[in-house]
């Protein structure tokens, strides 16, 4: 690291984790963002479903089923969330501390986690209204990098999945790192997991009317969030201690390469069983 990185570090704008609190009441802007994520998703796929110009023959639901879809889709993705950080990057510490499974605020979620508990939550979801599940996976998969955007940002503000050691001219030293200065990942993950796949998944919805093959949305979604990850974890901290971290190989890159091939099964098969849009 250069000689002179400190005299251009950036100072890391410290934001408290409670936004507001009432007595014993603490709402924290970890609950806000993925308050945020999810109510701007319901909104979102409601407009999609609302323009039937993107699907081949009729939407797969009507409008007032997103109301639904969320609610389903908020417990798949709390409860997996948070038991994929359980078991995937923090197994020893929740085992000998069980009751801090349940401590969400104090944050810890597994987008990978969420993704399993998700997909299955759609599924039942699915099941439940007799609806095709591929089409309902593709507006979930449309709509997640809104929750994505948001949940990063409060990963930066709870000053936590920080960067590697860096002397880039936005290097930060975040609380609870040591004093050299950081990549601030989290906002590197924002723009790449939430704004740059968000707009690739527009372009495709609204441009190549991918909604009109089933599971095309998805798998691009799949594909897209792994290739993001993989590229976003160079800079993440690397932790030597957890069982897939080998060589240039983190727990992050080894969980995101099953998405990039299931991606791209989901394209495939797309591509070949629809036929194309009018």
């Amino acid at each position: 690291m250069s000689l002179f990185a400190g005299l251009f570090v950036l100072p890391y704008p410290v934001i408290n984790p409670i936004a507001v609190e009432v007595g014993s009441v603490a709402i924290r802007w970890y609950g806000i963002a993925y308050m945020a994520g999810l109510l701007l998703g319901w909104f979102y796929i409601r407009k999609l479903l609302g323009d039937s110009e993107l699907w081949t023959n009729k939407p797969p639901m009507v409008p007032e089923l997103a109301d639904d879809l969320v609610l389903w889709a908020t417990i798949g993705v709390v409860a997996g969330g948070r038991l994929g950080f359980v078991l995937f990057y923090e197994p020893s510490f929740y085992l000998a501390n069980p009751l801090k499974i349940f401590a969400v605020w104090e944050g810890g979620m597994a987008f990978h986690g969420g993704l399993i508990g998700t997909g299955l939550a759609i599924y039942l979801f699915a099941r439940r209204h007799k609806i095709s599940f591929l089409p309902v996976f593709d507006l979930a998969a449309a709509a997640v990098p809104i929750g994505l955007f948001f949940g990063r940002i409060a990963n930066f503000i709870n000053a936590e999945l920080w960067g590697r050691v860096s002397d880039v001219p936005w290097a930060m030293v975040f609380p609870g790192a040591g004093p050299l200065p950081r990549h601030p990942s989290q906002l590197y993950e924002a723009a790449l997991e939430g704004i740059v796949l968000f707009a690739v998944l527009r372009f495709f919805t609204h441009n190549r009317k991918a909604l009109a093959r089933p599971g095309k949305v998805a798998g691009i979604f799949l594909a897209g969030y792994g290739l993001a990850r993989i590229v976003s974890e160079v800079f993440r901290e690397y932790d030597p201690a957890h069982v897939f971290a080998a060589g240039p190989f983190t727990a992050g890159i080894v969980y995101s390469i099953p998405m990039v091939l299931l991606g791209a099964y989901f394209i495939y098969r797309a591509e070949r069983r629809s036929p194309p849009p009018a």
